[in-house]
């Protein structure tokens, strides 16, 4: 799973993408601060396992605090976009061609007003008109990609009377476009399959959206959250936008907190509403942590930085959690649930076991719920949590 982070320059994607994986990047006050994308790890969380089966985790990758298991996620930040971008404007070709993996994309925008639309200091801006900008850029996108090809691939699935929603996925699978989405496209609108050579550019343009939407989700951060103006702001993005999931967040926030914890000032647990203080805090130190509480804690009970990353795997790509586990829930190693899975919802006890590895897939017999130690079949149907053991032949 690969979850871009965009928006246009100077609206907090660094600091966004830092707070999240506290990776060691430029975050800078002028727009374009990134040119090459950054790479790096966050973390979803969910309730763990260990303490309902009294027993403490110890992940392989990830972390588990209090209860709480944190699992790992890759994020790519990338340059800044700008109007044109789909077009080559600003950074926009290098921008574009490092989201073409990406399963998700977490839009940043600056909730507070203060950047306009190239990133430059201002008061008064609509952040409307942001997410109209990047929708406008990500679908235009999606149509040059198409019309590379449109021509030529159109003609051949005509002459050869080939599926049309196989042909689409296996043209366009390096944008991870799949059978299933091109489907569901071709149900929402009236499109001639028999004779796709025949559309117009505004026909193929809707198939860019649509499709686009379906294979690259993305939800609203609504940046600087505690600015002045932000509230009212955050408002009419949601008015704008019904359809979309739009979570309030303060990236400083949550980045001055996971310092602060890092550096064991603090005791802080990333998506909790408070924090404990450990150490004698200088003056500078307590008037920003105070700050923090009030401003952010205290109105939203969170930073919204951890919701935003548990809304785009759990609600924007649905997918679930869950835990391989043996009857003594160790590894080899005896590491105690090392390891924690997100897969697709509806994935059966049959998938689990092929993702696990293929020859658990390939030798599956049946698996135990280690909870309620009963047997499941290979067509069980899993939930978000559950710990299942595999049993081979």
């Amino acid at each position: 799973m690969l979850i871009g982070i965009l928006g246009k320059p100077s609206c907090g994607k660094s600091t966004f993408f830092k707070a999240c994986t506290l990776a060691d990047i430029l975050i800078a006050a002028y727009p374009f601060a990134t040119i090459k994308p950054n790479h790096g790890v966050g973390y979803v969380r969910i309730n763990a396992l260990c303490k309902e089966l009294g027993v403490q985790c110890n992940p392989r990758a990830g972390y588990c605090v209090n209860g709480k298991r944190f699992v790992p996620v890759e994020l790519i930040d990338v340059a800044g976009l700008v109007e044109g971008a789909s077009k080559g404007k600003g950074l926009g070709n290098q921008f574009l061609d490092d989201l073409t993996s990406a399963d998700a994309f977490i839009h940043i925008v600056d909730a507070s007003g203060e950047t306009d639309a190239k990133g430059k200091e201002t008061k008064g801006y609509n952040p409307v008109d942001d997410v109209q900008m990047l929708e406008n850029e990500l679908d235009l996108w999606y149509l040059g990609i198409l019309k590379k090809v449109w021509k030529s691939f159109a003609k051949k699935i005509q002459s050869s009377k080939e599926n049309f929603a196989c042909a689409v996925a296996t043209q366009f699978s390096g944008l991870k476009v799949r059978e299933e989405d091109v489907k569901q496209v071709l149900l929402k609108g009236n499109y001639n399959t028999n004779k796709p050579a025949e559309w117009k550019e505004q026909e193929l343009l809707k198939f860019a959206h649509e499709l686009r939407h379906l294979t690259k989700p993305m939800l609203i951060a609504a940046n600087k959250c505690d600015k002045e103006a932000a509230q009212e702001n955050i408002k009419n993005l949601k008015k704008a936008y019904p359809e979309l999931i739009i979570i309030p967040c303060s990236a400083d926030s949550e980045l001055a907190l996971r310092e602060a914890s890092k550096a064991e000032l603090i005791d802080y647990v990333p998506g909790e509403d408070s924090f404990v203080v450990k150490r004698k805090l200088n003056e500078e130190q307590e008037n920003a942590l105070e700050s923090i509480k009030k401003n952010v804690l205290k109105v939203y009970e969170n930073t919204g930085i951890q919701q935003v990353l548990n809304s785009v795997v759990f609600d924007l790509l649905n997918y679930i959690a869950v835990f391989p586990a043996g009857g003594k829930l160790t590894d080899s190693k005896g590491n105690v649930l090392p390891d924690c899975f997100l897969i697709p919802k509806g994935s059966t006890a049959l998938d689990f076991a092929y993702i696990i590895h293929t020859d658990l897939g390939e030798k599956f017999i049946k698996a135990i719920d280690i909870r309620t130690k009963k047997a499941v079949g290979k067509e069980h149907k899993l939930e978000h949590r559950d710990g299942l053991e595999i049993v081979t032949r």
